[in-house]
């Protein structure tokens, strides 16, 4: 997903840090198109459905757990569950539970899922003081602007090197998000991208881990941490993000710096935002449109996908750098894996989290199938197309082939379908959640006098139907 950009000269570098801080500190909610409003109230549902679908998961269990015993404070919504933690730890969390299952939000130029670091900040903290519907989805659309415009200026070199960039960049979304929410002045917003600057982690070598999911967490925590420290007085570098040693510069050989500032308040980054209808890396979504649409093929059918002796995937190299991993053990790992991803479609014609299981991954046809795929690079094909071509052993051959995968920009996922992956993760993860209030309250949110009683509308139900229980 690269994108096509400028190297600012060195005498635009200084503008960047204190630019962006000044517009996250003047921007007006008046001046926010409505495009960009229903766009902040369409990613807060996705964030709210992608949260639902784990709140029950084992890896989140053991981090509730663990986090639970070193909080403090007075106490924060956990998405999903009936435990509340203190607020630094609940953003945290409510970030892991958002990210841990891939399917959430995608700012396509820059592969970042915005949503997971920044809501959560902003709801932990709209719980611990007054913040209405409007200055929340206003700090949650400039938090994304910052995030991605400072992914922008370092794309597609940073994600290359192994920087896993929905962490790194995420902190700074955090960070810019809850100093608008907390009314800091431009100064204060230097000072918290100096502490989220400093705070910036995340591996791609952690994809299809749980460790991918500690520093989506650290992003909203630190973030939220940095405009909490900024508003004190603590104070940091003049220019985080442009100085000689400062951010951009160290994780970047060329950072384009007027990708931070170039632009602000007249194109929002928001609107480069799309929605996975598949729990997988986003790279896979023209994969598994293509598999889709053979399944029901009669040669595929009543077991006749055992003929098949080979699959050739066609696809931007970065598919194959991404997926190219044949032999997962786990469900976490098959959601970055090509030969899992079109094997689990081809056979079931399905791909929703049951597909992207331990359980699928333990299957055994389903792992020779996906043995037999060969990957085919094609560096003139965008990342949101594919092609497939399956040989079976008595010579037919059949052809698939995806120009714009379902949920990328050219291919949106409606309002509609949004509402129903919330019902679905909801019932998914188990947390028994009004779902149909908690989607009319994020649609109405504009005009709600308090945008924490949103996020306790996602707190999970206990078995004996405690809605909010102890910090666990």
């Amino acid at each position: 997903m690269t994108m096509n950009r400028t190297v600012a000269s060195p005498a635009d570098a200084p503008a960047a840090s204190a630019a962006l801080a000044e517009f996250v500190a003047a921007s007006r909610w008046e001046d926010v198109p409505e495009a960009v409003r229903h766009q902040a109230r369409r990613a807060l549902l996705n964030f709210f459905a992608v949260a639902l679908a784990a709140a029950r998961d084992p890896a989140l269990d053991i981090a509730c757990r663990v986090y639970g015993r070193h909080g403090g404070g007075p106490p924060a919504t956990l998405v999903g569950r009936p435990q509340r933690a203190d607020m630094l730890n609940a953003a945290a969390l409510n970030a892991m539970m958002a990210n841990v299952y891939d399917f959430d939000d995608t700012h396509h130029p820059t592969i970042i899922h915005p949503s997971s670091p920044i809501a959560p900040a902003l709801f932990a903290l709209a719980e611990s003081r007054p913040v209405t519907g409007a200055q929340l989805l206003h700090a949650f659309i400039l938090g994304v602007e910052a995030a991605c415009r400072i992914g922008n200026a370092i794309s597609p070199q940073h994600y290359a090197r192994g920087w896993h960039i929905t962490s790194t960049c995420g902190v700074f979304g955090s960070a810019m998000a809850a100093a608008r929410c907390l009314g800091l002045t431009p100064r204060q917003n230097v000072d918290a991208l100096g502490a989220a600057a400093v705070q910036s982690g995340g591996l791609v070598e952690a994809l299809g881990t749980s460790a991918k999911s500690i520093s989506v967490g650290n992003a909203a925590r630190n973030g939220l941490l940095s405009a909490l420290l900024a508003a004190e007085g603590f104070d940091g570098p003049q220019r985080p993000l442009d100085g000689e040693r400062g951010y951009l510069r160290v994780v970047a050989d060329a950072p384009a710096f007027d990708a931070v500032w170039r632009g602000l308040g007249e194109r929002w980054e928001l609107l480069n935002n799309a929605y996975k209808p598949y729990p997988c890396g986003v790279v896979l979504n023209p994969v598994i449109d293509a598999c889709l649409a053979l399944a029901g093929d009669p040669r595929i059918v009543d077991g006749g996908w055992r003929n098949i002796v080979r699959i050739e995937l066609t696809g931007h190299p970065l598919l194959r750098q991404r997926t190219d991993r044949p032999g997962v053990t786990t469900g976490r790992q098959s959601q970055v894996c090509a030969q899992h991803a079109v094997a689990v479609a081809l056979v079931r014609g399905r791909a929703g989290l049951p597909e992207f299981s331990d359980q699928a991954v333990a299957d055994a046809g389903l792992r020779s199938l996906g043995a037999r795929l060969a990957f085919r690079d094609d560096p003139a094909l965008p990342v949101d197309a594919a092609s497939l071509r399956i040989e079976f052993s008595d010579g037919a051959v059949l052809h698939g082939q995806v120009q714009a995968a379902r949920g990328s920009l050219a291919r949106p996922l409606q309002d509609g379908e949004l509402e129903q992956k919330l019902r679905e993760l909801n019932r998914h993860g188990g947390a028994n959640v009004d779902a149909d209030r908690l989607i009319e309250a994020v649609w109405s949110l504009d005009a709600a006098g308090d945008a924490g009683a949103v996020v306790r509308l996602a707190a999970g139900v206990s078995p004996d139907g405690n809605k909010q229980g102890g910090r666990q």
